[in-house]
Parts: C-alpha cells; structure tokens; sequence
C-alpha cells in the first residue's frame, strides 16, 4: 500500500474550481460593464444588472466550494448546500467507479453520502488518486480508535 497523505488533507477539483471562479467573475464583470455602459440604463436598472452579476459569481462560487477535507478525527464532506462531519468509523467504503461523477462514501447507516470534491470531470487521474488516498485512510482510521492503537 502506498503511503498514506498527511493529515489535515483537503481534496477538491482544482481545474473545475478555477474554470467556475474565473467563468463568475468573468460573467460579473461583463454585466457589470455593460450595465456602466449603456446611456439609456436608470440607476435602479444598472444596479439590477449589477445583481444578477453578482448572483450569478455567487452561484458559481457556491458551485466552487465543494470539497472533502480529512483530518485526525474524520472527514468533513462540503457539497453544494451542505456540509456533513463523519467519524472515520462511520465511513465503510469509498467507491469511485467508471462513469462516477463523483465519489461516493458508503456509510455505516446504510447511506451512501456523494462528496463532490472528488470528481473526474476535468482531472481524471488526480481524482483517481485523491479518491484511493482517502480509501487508504478510511481501511487504516476504520481499524484503530482515537488514540491510534489497533482494534
């Protein structure tokens, strides 16, 4: 097995981030520009555009947050609109199989819960790693307890 990452690690999809911030921020500032612009716009007119910019980066933004950080004491899995904390015992199986947006973490409830941070869109190969890196760390944490002995 190789060697397990250093603890805190957070995973999240490094191109999709950039591509979603700079595409918000490019849009922002179109809209923006148009709306400063055009004479026959009235202040509450420009500003209304100006909004929709903003909410529109703030949209991607949000898209952009996505991600999955692990540490000494579980993993914290950041979605769209949600964050969820797990013990690494909680965790049973972390699967990223062919035609997989994402990973999917199978937990000891019964759930399978996504976590977006790692995704093989636009990087294949990292999220093929990133996703075998926090396996290794889940079969390792699951068969320990807090204080690092075996069980």
């Amino acid at each position: 097995m190789s060697e397990l990452p250093t603890l805190p690690v957070t995973f999240r999809p490094g191109r999709t981030r950039a591509i979603l911030l700079a595409a918000g921020l490019a849009i922002f500032v179109v809209i923006t520009a148009v709306a400063l612009l055009l004479d026959k716009l009235g202040p509450g007119e420009r500003l209304s555009f100006i909004l929709t910019g903003a909410l529109m980066f703030g949209v991607l933004a949000q898209l952009a947050r996505v991600r999955v950080v692990a540490d000494e004491a579980g993993v914290t899995v950041v979605n769209i609109a949600s964050r969820r904390r797990l013990a690494w015992a909680e965790i049973v199986r972390v699967n990223l199989r062919p035609g997989d947006p994402w990973v999917f973490l199978d937990l000891s409830d019964g759930t399978s819960l996504p976590a977006l941070g790692i995704q093989p869109g636009i990087a294949k190969d990292k999220a093929i790693a990133d996703a075998r890196a926090l396996r290794a760390l889940a079969e390792a944490r699951s068969v320990q307890d807090p204080e690092g002995r075996q069980g």
